[in-house]
């Protein structure tokens, strides 16, 4: 029986220092390329930037394996890629100056209800794109917003405006009012009830 399948499967065919080091350099490679791309490259994605994440893995793919298609080969690759990131992680969460360098600083999108267009333009997103995401956060419009931040990750947040005190006499009357609907329902029901 040929069992030349096997060696294939798991002998390398490249040296196993070549498959430590291709993965480390691509690694390195990939968080300065996306620390200078910016930080709408890490969680804010459009189209173009989901196509450019998609590809940017197929393309560094062989630059990562080599010549060797082997499972050993893919496993070494891995396990070095995971010892590495452990490793930068740890060192960095121990030096926050170059956590800093590294994952930049939180920006203002929006301060005291104005949005900072520099800011928008640095991180190249629209103010649509901003909407967009303050509506799944559950904010209907920007103009409630007070301010927002895109914080070093690429996640947005956002701090809603306190309602100016008429708006929030105007929704504890509109809540109480609720609520009184609410018990005349009830005591009809019962009233009803009564009557059966």
């Amino acid at each position: 029986m040929d069992m030349t399948w096997l060696n294939d499967m798991f002998v390398l065919s490249v040296p196993w220092i070549e498959k430590i080091i291709r993965p480390i350099i691509i690694y390195i490679f990939l968080i300065v390329g996306l620390r200078l791309a910016g930080k709408r490259e890490l969680a804010q994605l459009n189209p173009f930037d989901l196509v450019v994440l998609l590809t940017l893995s197929n393309t560094v793919q062989n630059a990562i394996i080599g010549n060797d298609n082997s499972v050993t080969g893919g496993i070494l690759g891995a396990v070095a890629l995971l010892v590495v990131n452990y490793l930068v992680v740890r060192f960095v969460y121990d030096h926050r100056k170059l956590e800093e360098a590294v994952e930049g600083k939180s920006d203002l999108l929006i301060e005291h209800g104005v949005i900072n267009q520099k800011a928008l333009q640095s991180e190249l997103i629209t103010e649509i794109e901003l909407e967009s995401v303050a509506r799944r956060q559950g904010i209907p419009s920007l103009a409630e917003v007070d301010m927002a931040t895109i914080e070093p990750g690429g996640a947005i947040s956002f701090i809603q405006r306190a309602p100016d005190p008429e708006e929030k006499r105007h929704q504890e009357l509109i809540q109480r009012l609720e609520e009184l609907a609410n018990e005349v329902r009830v005591l009809k029901g019962e009233m009803n009830n009564r009557r059966s």
